[in-house]
């Protein structure tokens, strides 16, 4: 599996992709014209060619980052797909200097167990004027809002027991 930046070519696999997840009502419906304005927010995971999954990381500020769009190709949830991307968009918004990420989410355990812990939505009120009052779902919205203290992400990698000197380093796998 490769993760890379999204690029026009991607864009009608994204817009398939998103719009199976939006006709279940998981994310948010985005045209085709939003997909190519916005392309460079997408980090997408191929193998062989084809779009597996994708996600966004959708700036607010200087600080604050919303990872969305987070899909999977349906057989391969459980192959380390979203977990790849959410970890690549993480680096990401660190190398952009952001504080924090946030996301809206079905499946918070998935996120809770990446670091992030959840949160009000009233925290995040320019996501919430942008997209949550035009949708659909929003006077009986089920999305959980989960964030991430991107320098608490950090610390716990800096905690790490480092390897042995006598240990060899691990192998390097591509991603």
């Amino acid at each position: 599996m490769n993760l890379r930046k999204a690029e026009l070519r991607d864009v009608p696999a994204l817009s398939e992709l998103i719009s199976r997840f939006a006709r279940e009502r998981v994310v948010l419906p985005r045209t085709i014209s939003d997909l190519y304005e916005n392309v460079w927010e997408f980090t997408v995971a191929e193998e062989g060619g084809r779009v597996l999954g994708c996600g966004a990381l959708k700036f607010y500020s200087q600080e604050l980052a919303e990872i969305r769009s987070l899909c999977v190709e349906p057989g391969r949830e459980s192959h380390g797909v979203g977990t790849a991307l959410v970890e690549r968009l993480l680096d990401e918004a660190e190398a952009y200097g952001l504080k924090s990420v946030f996301a809206l989410t079905l499946v918070p355990d998935f996120f809770r167990k990446r670091g992030f812990h959840q949160a009000a939505r009233e925290k995040f009120p320019m996501k919430v004027w942008r997209d949550c009052t035009s949708c659909p779902k929003y006077s009986n919205c089920d999305e959980k809002a989960v964030a991430l203290d991107l320098a608490e992400r950090r610390a716990r990698r800096t905690r790490r027991v480092p390897r042995a000197a006598s240990q060899p380093p691990a192998p390097v796998l591509s991603t």
